[in-house]
């Protein structure tokens, strides 16, 4: 879920600058040297996973794993999802710089409120289902950006949405084990 340079309009792009910008400044206010190790192993795994792709239809999606890095990092998932997003650009060109910061509000966003939730019943089923629902919720926001952005994106926006809702169930399965093994192996990684 990239949007590409060239697609947003200007206001898009500076709504997801603005959020991304608070967001990392509050992130970063809230970093202690002891989460860089786990949040360099979640980037690396988010930037991994998304160069698994699925086919769907004429298409293609990946995995996200956003909703996994939020129930793991909590509020530093914002910096942890900049910084795999980041290097997917200058490494890959999925995205673009200009979109960064609303990508990185599309994904990050809806991570945090899942690190956030999870906190309130940490069980492997809460994590599946928010994980699950950070992908719908990050598709939804993504066509909201392409849909502020021009109406010839709205049908777009409609498909991007669909074809995540195999992408939520996936990560949904995926992030429910994590959670299990987690919880029996090392409970203290999900306290954030």
């Amino acid at each position: 879920m990239h949007i590409s340079e060239g697609v947003l309009s200007l206001p898009v792009l500076i709504t997801g600058w603005g959020i991304t910008g608070i967001g990392l400044a509050i992130a970063l206010k809230k970093l202690s040297p002891n989460e860089v190790p786990k949040m360099g192993i979640l980037a690396a795994v988010f930037f991994v996973a998304s160069l698994i792709h699925i086919p769907i239809g004429p298409s293609s999606a990946h995995l996200l794993l956003n909703g996994l890095v939020g129930i793991l990092l909590g509020i530093l998932a914002l910096p942890t999802l900049f910084i795999g997003l980041l290097l997917q650009a200058l490494l890959f060109q999925f995205g673009g710089i200009t979109t960064l910061g609303a990508n990185t509000a599309i994904m990050g966003l809806p991570a945090v409120m899942a690190g956030i939730l999870f906190k309130l019943k940490p069980k492997p089923l809460w994590g599946g289902i928010l994980a699950g629902l950070t992908v719908l919720t990050s598709a939804v926001l993504a066509g909201i950006s392409l849909g502020g952005s021009g109406e010839e994106f709205i049908s777009v926006a409609k498909l991007l949405v669909l074809a995540h809702i195999p992408i939520a169930g996936i990560e949904a399965v995926i992030s429910y084990f994590i959670v299990v093994f987690i919880l029996k192996t090392k409970p203290e990684l999900l306290e954030q």
